[in-house]
């Protein structure tokens, strides 16, 4: 038993080691993919306030340049890890809004259908804005590099 539990330990601590490697990725992928989706957002903003017209989202005006540009900006910070966060906390509200408005079938189902929950386009962005919210940026960031900077300067 003595054996056993040495080697969950190490596999424990190895896989633990691997955290900051695994933000690094969400990070760097999905900060793309926001970033792209929001620059898309930004070149088609006619289509994009006719769209948030048509789900009934108040200002569409002020709500598609500001979801685009959260999108865009926000994408960016991710990937560097600076202000990661606040940002993904914006994100994964952006998520949240995304569902109650374009997917409410998919979020109701969350439960019931748990399939058709996934399913929707809202959701990798959730997770993976959740995932940076919940444990951080991990040790490869720029927010990292500042809580360094600034822990020597006390």
């Amino acid at each position: 038993m003595a054996r056993l539990l040495r080697l969950y330990r190490r596999v424990a601590s190895a896989s633990s080691s691997l955290q900051s490697v695994m933000l690094l990725a969400v990070r760097l992928y999905w900060g793309f993919q926001f970033s792209q989706t929001g620059w898309g957002k930004l070149h088609n903003l006619v289509k994009i306030t006719g769209f948030f017209a048509s789900l009934n989202i108040p200002c569409p005006g002020f709500a598609a340049p500001f979801v685009s540009t959260l999108e865009f900006v926000g994408g960016i910070l991710l990937m560097l890890g600076l202000f990661s966060r606040p940002v993904a906390l914006l994100l994964a509200c952006n998520m949240f809004v995304a569902y109650w408005t374009a997917d409410r079938e998919a979020l109701s189902a969350i439960f019931s259908d748990p399939g058709k929950f996934y399913a929707a386009d809202p959701y990798t962005f959730l997770f993976a804005s959740l995932m940076v919210l919940i444990f951080g940026a991990g040790f490869f960031a720029v927010d990292t590099l500042v809580a360094k900077r600034l822990k020597a300067v006390e």
